[in-house]
């Protein structure tokens, strides 16, 4: 990964940002069609996106504290499935696709398989992650030595109170949680908590010194040996689109993609200078927990042929208030799908 000049740098913490977000629809997918929403494989694979959240959120930080600027709001930064994870080599393609022992082998191991070397990527090209980050960390301090990296760094944009973070059930606070990036001291603590939590370093299983928490590959074995077994799944449809979706259905799922791309929006409003970014943190989670997690199993219950709906993950473009809009959207869709009540009074709260 060839980073001579600061732009370049800021493109390639873009990239870490980028394949951050990629994963996480691919697991909430995985973790909605799994019916005991309680058992420890749906609960490995939340703790799993939450932690990518703050991996995103720490590269953002990142990216602030180097002179970049986030691109949430713009619907570009959506991900789209099927797709490739981005300079990943092989190539890598991230699909939704309901929980399997053959899905966690074949995909989410790959994407958390760990570094054993210390090598460097070959070009813009990757084998693991923590190869990626390997090499970013090498272009931080070779750039530092020659160029004021982190003279502004923008500390009123990151995020980086400490309550803003909660680990979840498998996650551990040892692990770490938000860093303010000011300096190359602590660009490196913000990457080094993202590789020991995701795909961890050589064969250490652990993501914490106490050994509290299994690193991201570590949890995902569990499902794939079958040591945490993953139980009944929801038949769901394999890369569903909305326009695949029976027309009754697409409400539901045009909801959902409007409660996704806000979640977006509210990470763009997060990552800007003097936000309060109190309330919009509480509302990021809300907007995850309640309103797309009883959205995204609720479209696992409706028919599609001889299988079910799932979630899309695709853009929603809105034509007004995003929350005036979601609210007259949701209570439209309450109106024939009773079981939805509930969500109409999380937007409305949000």
């Amino acid at each position: 990964m060839a980073v001579t000049t600061p732009a370049e740098l800021r493109e390639h913490i873009a990239l870490a940002i980028q394949v951050e977000l990629s994963t996480i629809p691919v697991y909430l997918y995985a973790m909605y069609s799994i019916e005991d929403q309680e058992s420890e494989a749906a609960l490995l694979i939340r703790s799993v996106v939450v932690e990518e959240m703050l991996h995103a959120a720490l590269a953002t930080n990142l990216l602030l504290a180097v002179g970049g600027t986030p691109t949430y709001s713009s619907p570009a930064s959506l991900p789209r499935y099927p797709g490739f994870l981005a300079h990943h080599t092989p190539p890598l393609e991230l699909r939704l696709e309901p929980c399997s022992q053959e899905l966690i082998e074949s995909l989410f191991l790959v994407i958390e398989k760990p570094e054993l070397h210390e090598t460097l990527p070959d070009g813009d090209d990757y084998r693991t992650l923590g190869q990626f980050y390997h090499a970013l960390e090498i272009a931080l301090s070779d750039l530092d030595d020659s160029h004021d990296l982190f003279g502004a760094p923008r500390l009123d944009a990151q995020m980086t109170d400490p309550s803003f973070y909660t680990p979840v059930a498998y996650d551990a606070p040892g692990s770490g949680g938000l860093v303010a990036v000011t300096d190359l001291a602590s660009a490196h603590k913000a990457i080094h908590i993202i590789v020991h939590q995701g795909e961890g370093v050589s064969e250490d299983k652990w993501a914490d010194p106490a050994h509290q928490e299994l690193t991201h590959y570590a949890k995902f074995l569990r499902l794939a040996d079958g040591t945490a077994p993953i139980g009944h799944v929801a038949p769901a449809t394999i890369n569903p689109t909305v326009a695949g979706l029976p027309e009754e259905v697409r409400p539901v799922a045009d909801l959902f993609n409007a409660a996704y791309r806000y979640s977006y929006l509210t990470m763009d409003a997060i990552f800007t200078a003097g936000s309060d970014k109190g309330t919009l943190v509480s509302r990021l989670y809300r907007l995850m927990s309640e309103v797309m997690g009883p959205l995204g199993r609720y479209l696992m219950t409706l028919p599609v042929g001889d299988r079910v709906a799932g979630p899309t993950f695709e853009n929603y473009g809105f034509t007004g208030d995003p929350l005036a809009e979601m609210a007259m959207m949701a209570g439209e869709v309450a109106d024939r799908h009773d079981d939805l009540r509930q969500v109409v009074d999380s937007i409305t709260a949000l």
